[in-house]
């Protein structure tokens, strides 16, 4: 189908300065390395970036209560919780902590998911690196998320006349709060590829779904040829059955092998393997970021997928001005990776990491399939 218009990087300069402290996994850079790195390779044009608004409280109340909203403006405000306040919306615990910008940069990234949402109501391609958070739930945080941007995004193309969503989840997580929001309704599809027994355990073997839901749990080591396997056998099918009028990719970072917060052996050659599938089976495309906790994986990982979107070439080794952007990295309490190995700065892609199919792998995946032949 023909795309109207070129596609848009939606992003921001609060990521350049904000990070959840400490030795908490998201205190890296991750999406100004990818605004920095793109820009370097000439991927950027002015008239491709758009600025994220930040969401005012009373659109991010599409999804989440209005009593939660103002606990994380007042946690802000204060830079402290109550016990009461961590309790019930848990705020304020080492997962979600408290930090300068934790209403401000939460509420940033699902601005940009819910402009993406109007934006998209002609058609095109959107993309927002900062906009993946999956886990957050209607009246407290949960995974690293404040807000749930996948969720809002959702509402807002629904408030702007798409009807049919398909939501394709590859983060190494489950998607907990999208599924929870969406899961009896009829007109979304919810599918995730996600690690086996990885928090918060949810899409479990033997919950691989109804209706609408697919989840595929996959082991330990899953690597570039099992996902090419989930894609056209799950993730495809699924997708050109269902028909949507707009496909929300989640696309985490954090399945490669070398993330810190997953088992999994993928290349980042898998995720853009999906993006370009995707992107061909509807009118209207939004792609999102995630998971993702390595610093120079997630920029490598990230701008590729933009690359991606508008059909550059990755080069064989990078131009200076892009390496610069990788060796400026750090990556502080991971004693092994203080300096990056050199392909981590010299080059974009990945290695392949292919492999045998695992059996287990296989019968899960002929069982999904098997759903799918049974509904056509």
């Amino acid at each position: 189908m023909a795309f109207d218009g070129i596609p848009l990087f939606i992003g921001s300069g609060i990521y350049r300065h904000s990070t959840y402290g400490g030795l908490h996994p998201l205190r890296i850079p991750r999406v100004s390395t990818v605004i920095d790195l793109s820009w370097a390779l000439g991927w950027l044009p002015a008239h491709q970036y758009v600025q994220s608004p930040r969401a005012k409280p009373a659109a991010l109340t599409a999804f989440h209560t209005a009593g939660y909203i103002a606990a994380l403006q007042q946690a802000e405000r204060d830079q402290a919780v109550s016990e009461a306040v961590r309790a019930r919306h848990h705020i304020g615990t080492s997962s979600e902590p408290v930090f300068p910008e934790m209403f401000r940069r939460p509420a940033t990234s699902a601005g940009a998911a819910i402009l993406a949402g109007e934006m998209l109501a002609q058609g095109g391609v959107v993309y927002t690196p900062a906009s993946g958070t999956h886990h957050g739930m209607p009246d407290r945080a949960n995974g690293f998320c404040y807000l749930n941007d996948p969720a809002l995004a959702i509402l807002s193309l629904r408030r702007n006349g798409v009807r049919r969503v398909a939501y394709v989840d590859i983060d190494a997580h489950h998607p907990d709060g999208v599924e929870a929001a969406f899961r009896d309704d009829p007109e979304v599809l919810l599918i995730s590829v996600h690690e086996e027994n990885r928090w918060p355990r949810t899409g479990l073997i033997g919950e691989e779904g109804v209706g609408n839901v697919f989840n595929l749990p996959v082991p330990r080591g899953f690597h570039d040829d099992e996902m090419a396997l989930a894609r056209d056998e799950v993730i495809l099918p699924a997708v050109l059955a269902f028909r949507p009028d707009v496909v929300v990719l989640q696309c985490g970072a954090d399945g490669v092998l070398e993330d810190p917060q997953s088992k999994m052996a993928l290349s980042n050659n898998t995720h853009w393997s999906v993006v370009v599938a995707l992107r061909m089976l509807t009118p209207r495309f939004l792609v999102l970021g995630g998971g993702g906790y390595n610093p120079w994986s997630v920029a490598r990982l990230w701008t590729g997928v933009w690359g991606t979107l508008n059909g550059h070439e990755v080069p064989e080794s990078l131009p200076e001005p892009a390496q610069a952007v990788l060796r400026a990295l750090t990556w502080h309490g991971q004693r092994h990776f203080r300096v990056a190995p050199e392909n981590w700065v010299t080059t974009l892609r990945d290695p392949a990491r292919g492999g045998a199919i695992g059996a287990e792998l296989r019968s899960r995946v002929d069982r999904l399939a098997g759903r799918l032949r049974a509904t056509a």
